[in-house]
């Protein structure tokens, strides 16, 4: 009896990354850690940070994709991961790089942006305030 493999999706919010069969294990990490998936493991639901995702299946071996924060839901064998951003490669060094580089920066111009929304929407609701007051 052959084991039982997983099937990997990896979503980006304008398309498909990878779409993986047979996947014998998967390696994510969150804030609190990383944390591993067999095909046998409960369904789960785990929200991911900026990191390497590894898998591995037999026809590429162990696989690292650099993947941005984004969300894994594993429903019986079918693991769907949706991130903002996803780089693939073959060398880990060259992938953490590209994490700090890429996504960290990529946060913090994020953080910067919403700061200055929130202040151009509370300017607004206070202009709108005071337009109905008077």
């Amino acid at each position: 009896m052959l084991p039982t493999r997983m099937n990997l999706k990896i979503l980006l919010p304008f398309g498909i990354f990878a779409e993986k069969t047979g996947v014998a294990r998967i390696v994510a990490e969150t804030r609190t850690g990383s944390f591993g998936l067999l095909p046998h493991r409960l369904d789960c639901v785990a929200a991911l940070a900026p990191g390497i995702l590894v898998y591995e299946n037999e026809a590429e071996g162990e696989v690292c994709v650099a993947v941005d924060e984004g969300v894994l839901v594993k429903t019986g064998l079918d693991v769907l991961v949706s991130v903002r951003n996803a780089i693939g490669g073959t060398d880990l060094g060259q992938l953490r790089v590209a994490i700090e580089r890429e996504f960290l920066t990529l946060n913090a111009q994020e953080q910067s942006l919403r700061a200055v929304m929130a202040k151009v929407e509370s300017g607004f609701i206070r202009r709108l305030a005071e337009f109905d007051h008077a």
